[in-house]
């Protein structure tokens, strides 16, 4: 089950964020309950459910929300889904204690800490860059941020989904032409904190950062290209973003 932002759950649940940004939840909460409304596999499920919890008025429907999603994940034997566990686990806990229940909420605590490990993911990885490339060359950390420019990066970013390097070859930086590598990490890496848990629930774009070198292995042309209207929309939605990104 590959996340995709093109996808139309993605894009309602953006939308639904994108109102809870403008101070506007009830709005949000309707966009989150259409998209659980129109979902029609388990990841979709999954993602609307999450979001539809976190609108509920009371303790019970939200824990009633977030084991609905939790069912559906549970269903999914991929590394998109497997990330999602233990933030999961840990809500269901949360929901728990506050309703009194100590022994289910100790249960629920015991399981996101079993879930929560080094990622699993085996890809294949990688990277998205305006930057002209050849098989063998490395690429490393301390470039700048795509999207803070004077930010020195300490992290080297890649990703299991091609279509996700693809994107962020359109919104990188620079004047070259939008290119998308395959890569070899010459070393240990994380989840990227920066999406892990924020806006979706766990890692479902399988983004990684690293400290040591990513090697080059080959160059990807067959992936999924941003309309104008499209790139203009995620170039503002960029720019709108607020935070600070770990580093």
């Amino acid at each position: 089950m590959e996340f995709s932002p093109f996808n139309n759950i993605v894009k309602r649940c953006l939308q639904g964020m994108g109102m809870e940004e403008k101070g506007n939840p009830e709005e949000a909460s309707k966009l989150f309950l259409q998209g659980w409304n129109e979902a029609t596999n388990d990841f979709e499920k999954l993602l609307a459910a999450h979001y539809v919890a976190r609108h509920q008025k009371t303790v019970s429907d939200k824990l009633k929300w977030l084991e609905t999603a939790l069912e559906y994940a549970l269903k999914i034997n991929d590394d998109t889904v497997k990330s999602a566990f233990p933030a999961l686990y840990l809500n269901i806990a949360k929901c728990y204690e506050d309703l009194g229940d100590t022994g289910k909420s100790k249960e629920n605590s015991e399981l996101a800490t079993l879930f929560k490990e080094n990622p699993s993911d085996k890809g294949p990885f990688y990277h998205g860059t305006k930057a002209d490339l050849q098989v063998g060359d490395l690429l490393t950390a301390g470039g700048n941020s795509n999207y803070k420019s004077n930010l020195k990066m300490n992290h080297i970013y890649f990703t299991a989904l091609v279509n996700g390097a693809g994107l962020a070859a359109e919104l990188a930086k620079g004047n070259g032409n939008p290119r998308v590598y395959a890569v070899e990490p010459t070393g240990s890496f994380e989840n990227d904190p920066n999406v892990t848990d924020k806006k979706f629930p766990g890692n479902p774009t399988r983004s990684y950062r690293s400290q040591y070198p990513l090697k080059i292995v080959g160059e990807i042309t067959d992936w999924v290209r941003l309309t104008p209207e499209e790139l203009q929309n995620w170039q503002e939605r960029l720019a709108n973003v607020k935070g600070e990104i770990i580093n």
